[in-house]
């Protein structure tokens, strides 16, 4: 377990940097400052520890209750859910709560088929973790008909290399597609929307993640999987509902936030698999326009992203070097 729910990564090359130039006590007094807010938005977010709800079973159409799978119990289709704590449901309170049960619901419901559903997704994990997660479904039995990929926030919180994130998710839809299992990733978060997280701290965060979230979708079509963009699509709901969209945590979904979330994953791995009947899809936005109002203004926004850029806090490829980003100590 991290030793805080905060990664500080403060260093000493880039501070001397900062402060040896002309306008070294400016650098420090911005730096200064976005500390003092990722201290705060800590206090607001807090640590979940708890362990997401068992959700694993066999769903059949318009059944709620799904039957525990053993080797003599049918199914038609097995999915598989790989990535973060969003994927595996911190922030739920009950099993019918989980994104993966929500998606064996409506896949089951929209297909007419029984859907198995395991689960490899572990709280915590990075794009580091994937493949970690896919060594694990091969050691335990063949490849899954469909898998579900939910990953990012905790790269960005921890401030890894987008390319870098972004070509781990690659390799993991390229291992899976290789054995002819369908992919479907829902790529970062707008990260906007954590509003505990306060300004201008979550602006840098949030470019940061539409970043990611932009190298990640290159990356799942350059392996054949089926991207679903999740910033637009979730961003004016949870701004506009926040209470209800966030868990008690205010960084997590709740029930209704991953209802949301499934929503829109499900008629995408329908489709992929072959067995979507709802017609065509709408094209999927990548950038949320809501979450972009929300900030202070768009040229304070800008201005503050170049100053920490020219003094060095933000390193080129993005990655945050002085200022502490929120992250769980279990989750995520």
């Amino acid at each position: 377990m991290p030793k805080s729910t905060w990664q500080l990564g403060v260093k000493a090359g880039t501070a001397a940097v900062v402060a040896g130039s002309g306008a070294g006590t400016l650098s420090w007094a911005a730096y200064n400052y976005l500390m003092s807010q990722a201290s705060a938005a800590r206090g607001v977010i807090g640590r979940n520890i708890a362990k997401p709800p068992e959700a694993d079973g066999v769903y059949a159409p318009g059944v709620v209750t799904p039957e525990r799978w053993w080797r003599s119990v049918p199914y038609d289709v097995h999915l598989m859910i790989f990535g973060d704590s969003t994927a595996a449901g911190v922030g739920c309170l009950s099993a019918d709560e989980v994104p993966g049960v929500q998606i064996a619901r409506r896949l089951a419901d929209e297909t007419g088929q029984r859907v198995r559903l395991s689960t490899k997704a572990i709280g915590g994990a990075t794009s580091r973790g994937l493949r970690g997660q896919v060594d694990a479904m091969f050691i335990a039995g063949p490849p899954p008909d469909a898998a579900v990929i939910l990953v990012g926030a905790n790269d960005v919180t921890r401030k890894n290399s987008i390319r870098a994130s972004a070509h781990r998710l690659g390799e993991a839809v390229a291992r899976l597609r290789r054995h002819n299992c369908v992919v479907v990733v829902g790529t970062c978060p707008d990260l906007g929307v954590v509003t505990a997280i306060p300004q201008p701290l979550r602006t840098i965060v949030r470019t940061w993640g539409l970043r990611l979230a932009r190298a990640q979708k290159s990356a799942v079509l350059a392996a054949g999987g089926h991207p679903v963009a999740l910033a637009d699509l979730l961003a004016p709901e949870f701004l506009a509902a926040p209470d209800t969209m966030f868990s008690a945590d205010h960084f997590h979904p709740s029930a209704a936030g991953y209802e949301l979330a499934a929503a829109q994953i499900v008629p995408v791995l329908a489709t992929a698999l072959g067995l979507w009947h709802g017609g065509p899809l709408p094209e999927l936005p990548e950038v949320s326009e809501t979450a972009e109002a929300q900030k202070m203004s768009s040229r304070v926004a800008s201005a503050v992203d170049r100053f920490v850029r020219q003094r060095g806090v933000v390193r080129s490829e993005g990655a945050l070097d002085t200022v502490a980003i929120p992250a769980e100590s279990a989750a995520t």
